[in-house]
């Protein structure tokens, strides 16, 4: 079952890439967008959140629940499985069980990370020694912070985050509480 994030308790910032051109695409994929996650992801973000709360951070979500169809539109922009999962196996944001997401301050300025948020790059993974040491940093704090709340990761993109063993959820059909597509 998917549900809304609770943005407004939490103090989530939410601005979903993919209702915007400014993602991997360089269009919009949702036309009305909606962060929307399975029930047990959301308990797992309020607890993240909590955690960077504690520390004068903010998480800042850009993308959650992606129905099937958007997963065929990333995948025909950038038919590479190192950054996007192949429609065809399933994406575990098609499960409602993914997010992307990084840190803010407490004024809503986003953490240096090394890269932004869709950087088809290697220095887009995890553990990269040639982004800044700040940026290092960061991508450990904001690590840190997931998996004590209990989330995986993804290696190869420093702001992806989904639950353990994904696969055994299953896929979330186009428009069953997504976001409605261009």
């Amino acid at each position: 079952m998917l549900v809304p994030v609770d943005a407004a308790r939490s103090g989530i910032v939410v601005q979903l890439a993919y209702g915007t051109p400014d993602n991997l695409s360089g269009r919009p994929i949702y036309r009305n967008p909606v962060c929307l996650l399975h029930a047990e992801a959301a308990d797992k973000l309020q607890a993240a959140a909590a955690l960077a709360g504690a520390l004068g951070l903010r998480l800042h979500v850009f993308d959650a629940y992606r129905p099937p169809e958007a997963q065929w539109r990333l995948w025909e922009a950038c038919p590479d499985p190192t950054f996007v999962a192949d429609p065809r196996r399933g994406s575990p944001h098609s499960r409602g069980v993914a997010i992307d997401l990084t840190l803010v301050d407490g004024s809503g300025r986003p953490l240096e990370m090394g890269t932004g948020f869709d950087a088809v790059v290697d220095q887009s993974h995890h553990a990269r020694t040639d982004v800044s040491a700040e940026a290092q940093r960061n991508r450990l704090l904001l690590l840190g912070l997931m998996t004590a709340a209990g989330w995986d990761h993804y290696s190869k993109e420093w702001w992806h985050y989904q639950l353990f063993d994904a696969r055994r959820y299953p896929l979330v059909a186009d428009g069953a509480m997504g976001p409605a597509l261009m």
